[in-house]
């Protein structure tokens, strides 16, 4: 077998996980460096927030930060997209949040989101 052989045949189902869970945790990185985590429990800043929209609205951008990075990237982004819809985040925003019209984010994405989270 030569060295092209092996190229076009060895088996990169594992390192294509690794790969793709590497890119995953840069976005995640990503999204706390451009939207932030948040104080942390128990300080004052945090108390502040308690009762507040504040901490879901946090969450939410930081999520669509996160599904921007990865499409940026070229990545599938399925995973983000199902925890935006189970949020209730409409395709607008979805749409808006990857620069494109919210029915081209439904054809792209809403088929697989229902048949994944009808499991």
């Amino acid at each position: 077998m030569t060295l092209i052989d092996r190229a076009c045949s060895v088996d990169v189902t594992e390192s294509s996980r690794r790969v793709l869970n590497a890119a995953a945790t840069e976005a995640g990185r990503c999204a706390d460096e451009l939207i932030g985590t948040g104080p942390l429990p128990g300080t004052v800043e945090w108390d502040a927030e308690q009762g507040t929209e504040i901490p879901a609205q946090r969450m939410l951008a930081w999520q669509l930060v996160s599904l921007r990075v990865q499409f940026g990237a070229g990545l599938d982004c399925i995973e983000t997209v199902i925890v935006l819809r189970t949020m209730a985040v409409s395709w607008e925003v979805i749409g808006r949040a990857v620069g494109m019209t919210r029915q081209a984010a439904h054809e792209r994405w809403g088929a697989r989101v229902k048949l994944i989270l009808a499991e």
